[in-house]
């Protein structure tokens, strides 16, 4: 990749900017923020950084769309973040006009590119987005089992004292208090989780994956997590520029994977240089399987609530 736009210069954009920059995925990254003056004074503040941090890259800023024009890549973190007490379902109908008012800018100035949601809910504005701009379902994918999946390992890693780096997490489901982490899938070193840890304990760290933003929003109040998710989007861009192909799991369209369509929520998918190149079927055990039709119910719940003609005519 040549090019890397970042939509919304807040903390998560800022955080997202520097992990990449810092990393030089790729030669430029442009940033955009509606408040004049907020992008370009970020992209320079980490330009400045470069000669410390030993990096290349190149950042602008703007609040004008045009500069995301010839992007590979558009991350989309813009829209209204939580405060203490409210869900990501609270933030939906003003987040969805932001995310649908720049669908015709991505389809003028970066047609080709493929598109990272950020923004919450991100299972509907995945699903929004794509079905307003219209684009193949490897194209437009969402974050959200990523950074779920690294919470629940942090929090294994603290329960057992063991390093993160041995730990192997799964999580499906919708990126909210539904989502379902999959401790069948769960291992230290290849070895079950239960191995280790007793079935209260294991409740516990599955709670408090649930929670995870939740938490960080409580303790911080004035603002939401920024770091985990800048680095969970830092990884799936490193798997797309390198083409590793590796199994992540994303906020992917479904089209009869898991028995579901016409929805977006999380499953582990193969994320290449095309984007999500396929999307890994686990066979799930009765609970699992409940648990993960619980999660896309209370998805399907939010869609339903939308007129998604209106909201894309206007």
């Amino acid at each position: 990749m040549r090019k890397i736009t970042i939509v919304g210069a807040g903390r998560v954009g800022e955080s997202t900017a520097q992990a990449v920059a810092h990393a030089e995925h790729v030669h430029e990254i442009a940033l955009i923020d509606i408040r004049p003056g907020a992008a370009a004074g970020t992209a320079l503040d980490i330009q400045e950084s470069g000669k410390m941090f030993r990096f290349d890259t190149r950042l602008v800023g703007s609040h004008e769309n045009s500069v995301m024009e010839g992007s590979d890549l558009i991350v989309i973190t813009a829209g209204l973040p939580r405060k203490p007490g409210m869900s990501r379902s609270d933030v939906l109908d003003a987040n969805l006009e932001v995310i649908l008012g720049l669908v015709p800018d991505v389809k003028r100035y970066a047609p080709d590119a493929k598109v990272i949601m950020v923004t919450n809910p991100v299972d509907i504005m995945t699903y929004a987005f794509r079905k307003a701009i219209g684009w193949d379902r490897n194209r437009v994918f969402g974050l959200a089992g990523v950074l779920d999946a690294a919470r629940m390992a942090a929090f294994i890693a603290m329960e057992t004292g063991y390093s993160i780096k041995d730990i192997a997490t799964m999580v499906l489901g919708g990126h909210g208090d539904s989502m379902v982490p999959m401790t069948r899938f769960t291992t230290i070193s290849g070895i079950p989780i239960s191995h280790f840890l007793e079935p209260p304990v294991i409740e516990k760290i599955i709670d408090r994956t649930r929670q995870g933003g939740a938490e960080i929003l409580a303790l911080k109040q004035t603002s939401s997590a920024n770091d985990s998710p800048a680095a969970a989007i830092t990884v799936m861009i490193d798997a797309m520029v390198h083409n590793r192909k590796r199994i992540l799991p994303c906020v992917a369209h479904l089209d009869g994977e898991y028995g579901e369509k016409d929805i977006a929520i999380g499953v582990p998918v193969v994320l290449g240089v095309e984007g999500v190149q396929d999307i890994i079927e686990l066979e799930l055990n009765p609970v699992e399987k409940a648990m993960f039709q619980k999660s896309t119910e209370q998805v399907r719940q939010d869609l339903a609530s939308i007129d998604f003609e209106a909201k894309i005519r206007s």
